[in-house]
């Protein structure tokens, strides 16, 4: 009978950490979902803000209709996107575009004193460090999640289940790692 009881705490003891790791990883692959959430969230107020400033720099910027059309590709680009390395590679193309938008703005000094054009500069400079915010949130709970579906003993209960491990929202940033050319 004590044999028998044993027995019985065992596997009540077993099913416990297998029921406790499975709820785990659901909780952790839902803080990824929701941290993933809160990045797209700041990402389509940026997409609805380009937009505006785009109309607001039409008149200024006259010689300057292909600066405008990469945006706007790079935005469509980036609105389509599926996955979340879809999504980073669209979002580093937009930034690239956007930051050579801003190179072609300081030719015009009237547009850079003009206070809607300033209004739309200040409100996208505080989306991106949301979406900056967001995206740290965001990759520092897949790395929770997947370092939990890859390590022993609760990448066994991963497997059972069907726990794949989740992207990273890296974006390229291509100034950060091209070395820059200096020329006198």
């Amino acid at each position: 009978m004590s044999g028998l009881l044993i027995f019985l705490v065992i596997v009540v003891v077993i099913l416990a950490y297998f029921v406790s790791n499975y709820n785990g990883l659901v909780r952790l692959r839902n803080q990824v979902k929701n941290a993933w959430s809160q990045i797209d969230v700041q990402l389509k107020r940026r997409h609805d803000l380009i937009p505006n400033l785009i109309e607001t720099v039409k008149g200024y910027m006259t010689h300057e209709r292909e600066t405008l059309q990469k945006i706007t590709d790079a935005r469509s680009k980036a609105m389509g996107a599926g996955s979340v390395g879809e999504k980073a590679k669209a979002e580093s193309e937009l930034n690239g575009a956007m930051s050579q938008f801003y190179v072609v703005v300081e030719n015009y000094p009237d547009l850079k004193a003009n206070q809607n054009f300033l209004s739309l500069q200040e409100e996208l400079t505080s989306t991106e460090n949301k979406i900056s915010f967001s995206r740290q949130s965001y990759n520092d709970q897949v790395l929770f999640y997947n370092n939990k579906t890859e390590m022993f003993p609760s990448n066994i209960i991963a497997g059972m289940f069907n726990f794949k491990p989740e992207e990273f929202f890296e974006l390229e940033d291509k100034t950060e790692k091209e070395v820059p050319k200096v020329k006198f």
